[in-house]
């Protein structure tokens, strides 16, 4: 069968993609930009990359017409710009439009569940983009998922943080809202179970764990599991205002992202009862088994995915091209130079840099600069990274986004995401001479940008003199 997939460098993507190519499908993968791919990886199984953009109608020409069926799995819930919801919707109209001209004859789309009485902004709109695509003359298969536990996914992520970093939290009351917690295997049992099945054909589907739990349940058993003592203290003065600042504080998440889930927590996401898991031979997993077999990954180094990497920014609208060039009238840059006698040493060094492994010189001036953004607004330094030594186009280091990844030219350009008063790049490259070259490159942004620049100038003297002795070190 010939399938179409969105979002296909986001979380579900990503994990959904090598069940649906182990079982013989061909497969054609939507995304903005192609360089973010690992099309090698890949390379014995039927798969064409389709550089769209479903906001821009005319780029959808290029989806094929002959396809059977189409997974819808793109969201803007952590967009930075503009109303996500209004996003949503044209992309979801957009994307109906164009399956309309196809031989399609199933969309499946992974949405959350929706209670009728009360919904979120980020519920809402996702009601919103099903009723678009219901209108399609195509048939719909909608699964509503309650909160997704795996290795990168956001709510997973969110709970670790506040769980390992805080023994004692201060939380909002609606920390006793109940929800149905689900492990991100069976997600995509259901997702690749109802594909084509014409039973399922214009049906909807709530899909949730066996537990109906809490989220301050969530949190102490997620302690339990990793065998730490905490304490919960609910107070009824926090804000969602407040609620949101101390999630972002807090955690990984963007402040966007963290108030929308902070308005998705004051609504019970409790699924409506039905027998597609009995049906599909599905086991569903308990939460504490979710959260041990997110750990598995995690210890393996086999996280396939990450919210972290999904991109919302408006600087990547257009791919990575227009930033691959690193520009230089205007600019200001810190170029260092230093010959390696273990080149080999040196490539794994930088294909290792960030997360876990630091920065290599003044981590705490690093993780201070991660504070300080974090007080102005910015993502701060707890990003981390998605693999501990595999590195791809659009996979964020920290406060940085891979725009450029490339063993083989031995090469790697990062782009700032930190707040900041002008653009700024830094790059490593190791010449056929095996001379390491490192370049911090600044673009300003008026009088401040110039003013920025001097004000930390004498700290890059010497965190990237010292950064690259370290990287070029055997």
């Amino acid at each position: 069968m010939k399938i179409l997939l969105t979002g296909s460098t986001g979380y579900i993507a990503q994990r959904l993609l090598p069940l649906l190519l182990e079982g013989g499908h061909e497969l054609f993968c939507c995304l903005r930009d192609k360089s973010r791919f690992d099309l090698e990886k890949y390379k014995e199984f039927k798969i064409t990359l389709l550089e769209v953009d479903f906001l821009n109608p005319d780029s959808l020409s290029i989806i094929p017409d002959d396809i059977d069926a189409a997974y819808y799995l793109m969201h803007s819930m952590s967009s930075a710009s503009g109303d996500f919801s209004e996003m949503e919707g044209q992309t979801a109209t957009n994307f109906k439009l164009r399956l309309e001209q196809t031989k399609a004859r199933q969309v499946i789309f992974l949405s959350g569940i929706i209670n009728d009485r009360e919904l979120s902004r980020h519920l809402d709109s996702r009601k919103n983009v099903e009723k678009i695509l219901s209108s399609g003359i195509y048939a719909l298969t909608t699964l509503r998922a309650g909160i997704i536990v795996g290795s990168g996914s956001a709510s997973f992520e969110i709970i670790r943080d506040l769980v390992e970093k805080l023994p004692v939290m201060i939380a909002p009351r609606w920390l006793k809202t109940k929800c149905q917690p689900i492990a991100i295997r069976n997600v995509l049992e259901y997702l690749y179970g109802v594909l084509l099945s014409e039973p399922d054909f214009n049906q909807t589907y709530d899909i949730a764990g066996p537990e109906t739990i809490s989220y301050k349940d969530m949190l102490m058993r997620f302690a339990e599991v990793r065998k730490l003592k905490r304490r919960i203290l609910v107070v009824p003065v926090m804000t969602p205002r407040l609620s949101s600042y101390w999630l972002y504080f807090v955690t990984s998440v963007s402040y966007n992202l963290a108030k929308n889930l902070v308005e998705s927590m004051k609504v019970e996401i409790i699924g409506k009862p039905n027998t597609l898991a009995q049906r599909l031979n599905i086991e569903l997993i308990p939460y504490n088994e979710a959260i041990k077999l997110a750990f598995g990954k995690i210890e393996q180094n086999q996280v396939i995915s990450s919210w972290r990497d999904a991109m919302n920014s408006r600087a990547y609208q257009s791919g990575f091209a227009g930033l691959v060039e690193v520009p230089a009238d205007g600019c200001f840059t810190d170029k260092r130079q230093t010959k390696v006698s273990n080149p080999e040493k040196v490539m794994n060094n930088i294909w290792s840099i960030g997360g876990q492994t630091g920065w290599y010189y003044a981590d705490f001036l690093w993780s201070l600069r991660g504070i300080l953004d974090k007080m102005v607004g910015g993502v701060g330094l707890q990003r981390g990274r998605t693999n501990l030594n595999e590195i791809l186009p659009g996979h964020v280091i920290d406060f940085w986004r891979v725009i450029l990844a490339d063993k083989k030219d031995r090469r790697l350009l990062l782009y700032a995401e930190m707040k900041l008063p002008g653009e700024a790049w830094l790059e490593f490259r190791l010449d056929k001479n095996n001379v390491l070259f490192q370049t911090a490159t600044f673009r300003p942004l008026g009088l401040l940008g110039r003013l920025y620049w001097y004000s930390v100038l004498p700290f890059h003297s010497f965190i990237f003199k010292g950064m690259l002795k370290k990287i070029a070190a055997e």
